[in-house]
């Protein structure tokens, strides 16, 4: 978000040498973010594949005033995402552990 609250502008940018857990350890303790991850994984039946998946972040700890603006952009924002099918909302750490709470979900869509 940007310093005047009225634009969401991209923070960062992971290469593909990055991993799903170094995702989930930039972002930040009591604030909230938006992030779209490219995950690779095995299907089901031994399919190796990949999804962009959408993830909202909004800790139980952030301030109130910035969840409600999270909140209220997430729709546009996943509007403006072509081709990101899977929407995630985490509000805690347990909501973002990858074999638990992600794969799951991530794998009815392979």
């Amino acid at each position: 978000m940007s310093d005047d609250k009225k634009t969401i502008v991209i923070e960062k940018k992971g290469d593909l040498t990055k991993t799903y857990e170094d995702f989930v350890a930039d972002l930040p303790e009591h604030d909230c973010r938006y992030g779209v991850v490219d995950l690779d994984f095995e299907s089901d039946d031994g399919r190796p594949t990949s999804k962009l998946v959408f993830i909202s972040w909004n800790p139980d700890t952030a301030k109130i005033r910035a969840k409600m603006l999270y909140s209220g952009s997430k729709e546009a924002i996943k509007s403006a995402l072509n081709g990101v099918g899977i929407h995630i909302n985490a509000t805690d750490h347990s909501e973002l552990d990858l074999e638990t709470a992600v794969l799951p979900v991530v794998k009815k869509f392979a």
